[in-house]
């Protein structure tokens, strides 16, 4: 409990004390100064915040109700309903106060992934510096239960990191000389030495820290349409209220301090708090929830959206496959296999994508960069350069058939690479790639969710599209697809979804940028230290588990279910009671339950969104 919290507790329970003590005292003419005492103890902030709001136009608030029906109680000689109400209201308050601090400590727990500083070697001494001073290519020590400053490759050592701040999962991952690491993670163990790869401002840690604290900023169209209703519905009950306190006696010849008194118990019950407070509270902690399973939301709009979901589209590479590829098998043409090898490296020496890393990594020679000129990388095709002198091109078909050579079909599963020397056909290279281990598993979740249809879009044959496809129980595939290929695809399946129905893509986040944009809702995958992850999607999965994508639907339908509850529950106890209130049916005991009751009932039932360890 925050400072503020225990000071307003401890002014609860004072007054509450001394409310207690007028029932066995006999105060006779001291009742008013002494129920006044009790009243300003405890309600004098509101009072104050209701005379700033009128000073700066902002007259219809909780405040200014709250303020109008204790003070016209007084005035009406209810003093003990006018401390009664202020007492309950300020008890709500607390108890909201305090569901909205344990909600915002997911998120404050992701904020202590931010480093307080980096260690660096001067003069054979290692000192502490702030991370923000440390440049690209500097060389930072971590030590043992230090949390890593900033994105790096590791030149020395060997540890485990604890990456369960990102990623939500409690196994640690070991590195070790030439992994990469990112900021953020802790590391359990050995001493580190890492070269930096980014500075602080585009480390990892710095831009999650950003995206998190601007999700509010996103709001959910229920939000905003509670936002609006509340904006047109304080004024309504206050006009209401007035015309319930004048237009009956001036008419009907009512007891005036009847109709008064009933105008403000409308104005009690009428207090919009439980849903101002809990429709914004069940998002905020839906997203807080997310976050500690890995799953960083960009925004409220984003988390409602997903429970709508129809159609999840598919990205194959680093998103359904771990796309960690290893040469499986070479068949050469005229020329043998270590020379067939040794051209599709080096052409693909330049390149950082999978496919050419992998090649490289099945040469198992240093990469004499010298004998390579003009090397290009043909988006959807693959590389051309010279290789001593000679023009290699390593990539598929299409880039066969641009030069002309005359390629051949692989009766073996997998990625092929087809490699021309000088325009002649030279052979190709059968590259695998492994499908993850709960692909299948996330396929029957998001069937068993009510998903319509599940797609795959892959540049890839379509003999490795389509054995995919059926070992994970796909509904359709789309195979040798350029990168715009897929966004006319997507635009195609936009088409085929309901009026209100959301499609879902999930990506790698590197080279799926503009379909991520152009869905309904883009998923990155693989989030753990990529840039354009963070960037481009709407939703970001720390870690390589597909599975979470049901995760984060699951999520999302129960913050909906509890936002629902809020609405139907609070409107609906508020209309009875303000019809029971209007007819003299209903108390001022009745009129506090219908307001703080009502508000402790919704934020109790908000804070569930918190809970998602059982999806």
């Amino acid at each position: 409990m925050s400072r503020k919290q225990k000071k307003m507790l401890y002014r609860i329970l004072a007054s509450a004390v001394l409310f207690a003590m007028a029932l066995f005292l006999p105060l006779g003419t001291a009742a008013l100064p002494y129920y006044l005492l009790v009243y300003f103890l405890i309600g004098w902030d509101v009072l104050w915040q209701a005379v700033r709001n009128i000073a700066h136009g902002q007259v219809f608030d909780e405040n200014f109700l709250m303020a109008l029906a204790t003070v016209g109680a007084f005035a009406l000689g209810e003093y003990p309903e006018g401390v009664e109400v202020m007492l309950f209201y300020q008890i709500g308050e607390l108890f909201q106060s305090y569901a909205v601090g344990r909600s915002r400590q997911s998120i404050t727990a992701l904020m202590d992934i931010r480093p307080d500083y980096a260690n660096i070697e001067q003069d054979g001494q290692i000192i502490q510096v702030d991370p923000e001073d440390v440049a690209v290519g500097e060389t930072i020590l971590i030590k043992a239960g230090e949390k890593i400053p900033l994105d790096g490759v590791v030149l020395e050592g060997d540890s485990s990191l604890d990456t369960a701040a990102l990623t939500g999962e409690s196994l640690p991952r070991h590195v070790t000389a030439g992994d990469a690491v990112i900021s953020g993670c802790i590391n359990q163990s050995g001493l580190l030495r890492v070269q930096t790869t980014q500075v602080f401002e585009e480390s990892t840690v710095s831009k999650i820290l950003d995206l998190v604290e601007n999700s509010s900023m996103k709001k959910a169209h229920t939000e905003n349409f509670i936002t609006k209703f509340a904006h047109y519905y304080t004024p309504i009950v206050v006009t209401g209220a007035l015309l319930l306190a004048l237009v009956p006696p001036l008419l009907f010849g009512g007891l005036w301090s009847d109709w008064i008194g009933r105008a403000l118990i409308f104005l009690v019950i009428s207090c919009p708090c439980a849903l101002v407070i809990s429709i914004p509270l069940s998002f905020f902690g839906g997203i807080g929830g997310a976050s500690r399973r890995g799953i960083l939301v960009k925004g409220s709009n984003y988390l409602e959206a997903l429970a709508q979901t129809e159609l999840v589209v598919f990205d194959k590479t680093g998103t359904l496959t771990h796309g960690t590829f290893q040469v499986s098998a070479v068949h050469p043409q005229q020329i043998s296999e270590a020379a067939l090898l040794e051209f599709a490296a080096l052409a693909e020496s330049y390149s950082d994508h999978p496919i050419s890393r992998s090649l490289r990594q099945a040469y198992q020679k240093p990469i004499d960069n010298t004998r390579v000129e003009q090397a290009t990388e043909i988006s959807g095709h693959g590389v051309r350069a010279v290789v001593d002198g000679k023009t290699i091109c390593a990539g598929n078909s299409r880039l066969m058939e641009q030069i002309g050579a005359d390629w051949q079909e692989c009766h073996l599963a997998g990625t092929v690479v087809h490699v021309a020397v000088d325009s002649v056909y030279a052979g190709h290279i059968i590259i695998s790639d492994e499908v993850k281990e709960d692909a299948a598993q996330t396929i029957r979740l998001l069937k068993q969710q009510g998903i319509r249809k599940t797609v795959m879009l892959t540049g890839d044959t379509k003999a490795v599209g389509e054995a995919v496809a059926k070992q994970l129980g796909l509904d359709d595939v789309y195979t040798g697809l350029l990168p715009g290929d897929k966004v006319t695809k997507v635009e195609e399946l936009l088409e085929q979804k309901s009026l209100h129905g959301k499609l879902v893509f999930v990506g790698d986040g590197i080279n799926d940028a503009p379909v991520l944009s152009r869905a309904d809702i883009g998923i990155a995958m693989g989030g753990l230290g990529s840039d354009a992850a963070i960037e481009a999607a709407d939703v970001v999965l720390m870690d390589d588990a597909p599975s979470k994508i049901a995760t984060a639907i699951s999520i999302s339908k129960n913050t909906l279910q509890i936002v629902r509850q809020n609405i139907v529950f609070s409107l609906g106890v508020k209309g009875l009671m303000l019809l029971l209130g209007a007819f003299r049916l209903a108390n001022m005991q009745a009129a506090i339950f219908a307001d703080v009751g009502v508000m402790v009932l919704a934020v109790l039932n908000a804070s569930r969104a918190l809970k998602t360890d059982r999806f």
